[in-house]
């Protein structure tokens, strides 16, 4: 990725209200993840994500609003290397209609302010509809091996 778009450029994605996390946010963003993701492992339970979040850099857990309906939310995240992107959800019936981008731009703006230069997030393989949406907005598939541990 180049540059963060400038805040002129973030899609307008009408009328969304995008902002940190409140704990009144709570039952209604486990509800939207366990919408978008409900195959995720238990370790990634919406509560448990939330609370690990709200630990470490909480103005990173943000949230889109229409209305009085939370729709969108992603998390950033930024160890002084490299930045991630997670969680990115937006509700089905909302999609296609920029809240997506929108989320993600303002996660980049949120990190390039803390002093990120580079963004990496992780898609399953199998989800080229999410692999498209990514390339669209910028990123490229990079040859990695991407390994983990559970502790």
């Amino acid at each position: 990725m180049s540059q963060v778009p400038s805040q002129n450029s973030i899609p307008s994605a009408p009328n969304l209200l995008v902002r940190p996390y409140v704990p009144g946010d709570h039952t209604s963003l486990c509800e939207l993840w366990q919408r978008v993701f409900p195959d995720d492992p238990p370790h990634n339970a919406p509560e448990l994500m939330i609370e690990s979040k709200l630990a470490i850099a909480p103005d990173q857990l943000l949230v889109g609003y229409l209305d009085d309906d939370l729709v969108a939310a992603v998390i950033g995240g930024y160890d002084g290397t490299r930045g991630w992107i997670y969680h990115l959800a937006v509700d089905p019936s909302q999609r296609r209609r920029g809240y997506g981008e929108r989320m993600v731009r303002e996660a980049e703006q949120r990190l390039a302010d803390a002093g990120c230069t580079k963004i990496n997030l992780q898609v399953r393989s199998g989800n080229t509809t999410v692999i498209g949406f990514y390339q669209a907005l910028g990123y490229a598939i990079e040859e990695r091996v991407s390994m983990g541990r559970r502790l």
